[in-house]
């Protein structure tokens, strides 16, 4: 480890929400390695609202690669150590401005990692878990890990806003109280399984916990779906898609029993609560390399394709009713309050 005279950290991390909270083991492991330092994040500012709150991050902000090209020029170093994640030139050159020691990755720009104090080798495509790949930049500089879990934190007032709005929108008997995401962002539309088979699920779902009430989360590109499938579940279902913002999306997942989706930013978040959750995973990115670590009750559904069989072009539609029902079984008896009862 580097020395102990440490006071101030810098972690730059602009990416999207999954990406983001993949950080989150390393801050950690940063905050335990130097309990005397202060940590600052800058990230998106679109997204570097999952990391507030958390017990181990002093400060956070915002930052992109075109507003980092105008910053850091007059205030000097004011941080011991930066780590940069990704390979956006202008975040590294920001970094070198404001820190006395950076560890990045190699840039691929010789005349940029010969001035960084550790240019750590780009790790194989899909080489290793993420959570792992970022762990590679602290350990580099000696940092151990602190565990491998996901990190978000949902405040008291947080918590009691989302008991108040499902208390408004679902019956009070309701249970179990389930969370769907049945689309990920448009590049990654092929992890996307189809609306039909949603309903199937849900119909298999109803028919075995008659209580049962979904609330379907979303964004706006999704929203032809996400309403079609309300329409389905009209009596049983609290359409949420585009209506919520991404923390008041989080303080109502830590209210669920259990939870239904693909691979995409609102999974991740889900991820870092211990509440039973299936995901289904495209073939492309598979569960090895994205899901949960050391998470009480995940219950992943990988594509049947083996990655070496698999593109971006595999239908997700590969991946049967049948083989997610099995695994929702499984989470049903974890969830807390998801007794079968019998359909209405």
């Amino acid at each position: 480890m580097l020395d102990a005279g440490i006071r101030e950290i810098l972690v730059i991390s602009v990416s999207r929400i999954g990406d983001t909270l993949l950080t989150t083991p390393a801050i950690r492991a940063l905050a335990r390695g130097y309990p005397e330092a202060r940590i600052t994040c800058l990230a998106h500012p679109k997204r570097m609202e999952v990391l507030y709150h958390l017990p181990f991050v002093h400060r956070v902000g915002a930052i992109t690669k075109f507003r980092a090209r105008l910053m850091g020029w007059f205030a000097g170093r004011r941080y011991d150590l930066a780590f940069v994640y990704g390979f956006d030139r202008p975040l590294v050159a920001y970094a070198l401005r404001v820190a006395e020691r950076v560890v990045a990755f190699r840039q691929c720009d010789p005349a940029l990692d010969e001035r960084l104090y550790i240019a750590v080798p780009r790790p194989g495509f899909q080489s290793m878990h993420s959570v792992h790949l970022n762990l590679a930049l602290v350990q580099a500089a000696g940092v151990a890990p602190a565990g491998y879990a996901l990190s978000y934190r949902v405040t008291p007032q947080e918590a009691d806003w989302a008991r108040s709005l499902i208390a408004r929108v679902a019956p009070a008997e309701a249970s179990p109280r389930i969370g769907l995401q049945i689309a990920s962002f448009p590049t990654k539309g092929y992890r996307d399984w189809p609306l039909e088979h949603f309903v199937a699920l849900c119909e298999r779902i109803v028919a075995r916990c008659g209580r049962a009430h979904f609330f379907i989360f979303g964004g706006r590109h999704e929203r032809a779906r996400t309403a079609a499938l309300h329409e389905r579940f009209r009596d049983r279902s609290t359409l949420l898609a585009g209506k919520l913002t991404l923390r008041q999306t989080a303080a109502l997942m830590s209210r669920l029993d259990l939870y239904i989706g693909v691979d995409t930013g609102p999974t991740h978040l889900m991820g870092t609560m211990n509440i039973p959750m299936v995901v289904l995973y495209h073939c492309h990115s598979p569960s090895r390399l994205l899901a949960p670590l050391e998470h009480p009750c995940l219950y992943a559904v990988d594509h049947p394709r083996s990655r070496e069989a698999c593109g971006p072009e595999t239908p997700m539609a590969e991946l049967d009713v049948d083989s997610v029902w099995r695994r929702v079984e499984e989470a049903l008896e974890t969830a807390h309050g998801a007794q079968a009862v019998p359909g209405r």
